[in-house]
């Protein structure tokens, strides 16, 4: 008797295990991708936010720590007065110290007054930036007696001289795009004129742009220096019989001078009146006395006797 065959589902089994692995691999490969994902995510936003902070804190640093801007366009002047023992040695460190900074000399005086003592006038130009260094070094050249500095700000007047430059630039080149265009000659005429007047009043902004720079990028220091006097000791307050001599000679000195110049004034009038005296003498007094005299009657001669009138005859009478 032949026993039956028993047929094993070997190819399905092996289908079953192969999907079952494979949803099982899918399974754990997409919890693995979801879990990368939201992790990636996470992390990006973790990043974002700190990263968001530290924008947010970066820039309030900025405002915090960002400078207050100053205005640069601003005229600096300054007058200085100093009393110096020999002032061309005060005047080579005033130029030595101008020139170490930057600047330059504008203008210069020298000369003397009634005692002889020598005094200097200067003007030096420095660079804004060195205008206290310039100042401080020049006061330390002796003894300070005056000093005056002024600081004005121009900050609008630069800027609107600058705006209407750009603009009359621009005014200037659509005149000539104009000109360039023109086909008429009385056009062209009239263009030419226009462009003649805004050229005109171009210039003249350009030079006080400049005038605005030279000022504002220069500072201008006067300095005055002057010979100090000799003076007395100054324990001794008292004058003494020195002082007294030589504001006696002083004193005599100037009396001598106005004496001169008294005289000075009068002599030309007194030559004057020496002049009309001589002529006088010379010439007017002695045509007076050679003048004839009228003639002495005689003495025996008696003098005319009038003619008596005619009585008027008295009425009655013949």
């Amino acid at each position: 008797m032949r026993t039956p065959r028993i047929t094993r589902p070997v190819p399905a089994l092996a289908g079953v295990l192969l999907a079952a692995c494979l949803a099982l691999a899918g399974c754990s490969a997409g919890g693995d991708s979801g879990e990368g994902s939201s992790k990636s995510a996470a992390d990006g936003a973790a990043q974002q936010q700190p990263g968001a902070g530290g924008a947010k804190a970066g820039d309030a640093k900025s405002v915090r720590r960002a400078p207050r801007l100053s205005p640069s366009a601003i005229i600096r002047t300054a007058s200085l007065t100093v009393e110096v023992k020999d002032v061309p040695k005060a005047l080579d460190e005033a130029r030595r110290t101008a020139e170490h900074a930057g600047g330059y000399v504008g203008n210069e005086t020298t000369g003397r007054d009634e005692d002889g003592h020598e005094h200097t006038r200067v003007v030096l130009r420095v660079p804004t930036a060195h205008y206290d260094d310039v100042l401080t070094g020049l006061e330390g050249t002796g003894r300070l007696v005056e000093r005056t500095a002024k600081a004005e700000d121009v900050t609008d007047q630069v800027v609107d001289v600058g705006s209407r430059v750009r603009s009359q630039r621009a005014s200037v080149a659509r005149i000539r795009d104009l000109m360039d265009r023109a086909t008429k000659l009385s056009d062209v005429v009239g263009l030419e004129g226009e462009l003649s007047s805004r050229e005109a009043d171009l210039e003249a902004l350009l030079a006080q742009q400049a005038s605005l720079k030279d000022r504002t990028s220069l500072a201008t220091i006067t300095l005055s220096l002057s010979e100090t006097p000799v003076h007395r000791a100054a324990a001794d307050d008292s004058p003494g019989f020195v002082d007294a001599l030589s504001g006696g000679w002083h004193a005599f000195l100037a009396m001598l001078r106005w004496i001169a110049l008294v005289l000075g004034a009068v002599l030309p009038f007194a030559a004057l009146a020496a002049v009309l005296a001589l002529l006088w003498v010379r010439v007017v007094r002695p045509r007076l006395t050679r003048r004839p005299r009228p003639a002495a009657a005689p003495a025996g001669s008696l003098p005319h006797a009038r003619p008596v009138p005619d009585s008027p005859a008295e009425p009655g009478r013949d």
